[in-house]
């Protein structure tokens, strides 16, 4: 129903700095003609005149990132192998590489750059964030816990939330529901209209069949935002185990009204009572 949270590690850092329209349009222009430059440079040997290595390997980066959220791999890795050769020590070109790796099915060598991305950066919390995502993906859920844990402790790191909360879905499939259940409140401490984890102590309550309390979270979940098909078939099963068949029926014409061609509205059996 929900799955962990995954954060791009090439975000940029908002700057600080205010340019005119005028300064804005000159800087994108030159953005853009140090890419199409660097697009013709044959080698390291070949780039423009007061180009350094490091911001090619930056310019690199971002075009492997922006490949990358196209879903053209094999061109993404080929800028962002450019961009580590460039600048050895880019943190970021090792962690968008690791990605893409991932997303090829090649284990062993997205996990190789997340090491070596950690090794390079010892504050990045979206980095550890991810690296937990994929260890808990592949089965190392204790070694996944630290880094959840590492991401949380980042002075950096923006959004705690979601690293507790990809925690307790990690420690969720073992099944753990005590440990998950921890995980969820620190999230909501830090945050506590985070639907993720609102989201997830939803189900886990039923799961306990702790049916008033799955209740209040679903109360709390959708007073946040729009429903979803997966809460609303939820709401009305958790409704019908507490004994209350009319808030439980107009669960369910919701999900059939907002979501007709969801799998949870088609599971509804005509005239249910």
């Amino acid at each position: 129903m929900w799955t962990a949270r995954w954060q791009s590690p090439i975000t940029p850092k908002e700057s600080t700095q205010r340019y005119s329209s005028g300064d804005a349009v000159k800087i994108r222009f030159v953005a853009l003609l140090l890419v199409t430059l660097l697009a013709a440079c044959a080698s390291d040997a070949d780039l423009p005149k007061g180009v350094s290595a490091k911001d090619a390997a930056r310019i690199n980066l971002q075009l492997g990132a922006d490949y990358a959220r196209k879903n053209e791999f094999d061109v993404a890795i080929e800028k962002l192998k450019r961009a580590i050769k460039q600048d050895p020590d880019l943190a970021q070109a090792y962690s968008t590489l690791a990605y893409v790796y991932g997303a090829k099915g090649m284990k062993e060598a997205a996990e190789k750059n997340y090491r070596k991305a950690i090794a390079l950066d010892d504050n990045d919390g979206n980095l550890r964030n991810n690296f937990g995502v994929f260890l808990c993906a592949n089965g190392k859920e204790s070694e996944a816990l630290r880094y959840f844990v590492q991401a949380v402790a980042s002075k950096n790191y923006t959004t705690p939330e979601v690293a507790w909360t990809n925690a307790g879905v990690c420690v969720r499939r073992k099944p753990d529901l005590e440990a998950a259940e921890r995980y969820f409140r620190e999230a909501l401490q830090v945050k506590p209209q985070f639907r993720d984890a609102l989201g997830q102590m939803a189900t886990l309550t039923y799961e306990k069949k702790d049916y008033l309390r799955c209740r209040a979270f679903l109360q709390r979940y959708l007073a946040t935002g729009q429903a979803t098909p997966e809460v609303l078939w939820i709401a009305s099963l958790n409704e019908r185990q507490l004994g209350d068949i009319s808030t439980a029926q107009d669960y369910e014409s919701r999900l059939k009204r907002e979501f007709p061609e969801s799998e949870q509205a088609a599971n509804l059996k005509p005239n249910k009572q």
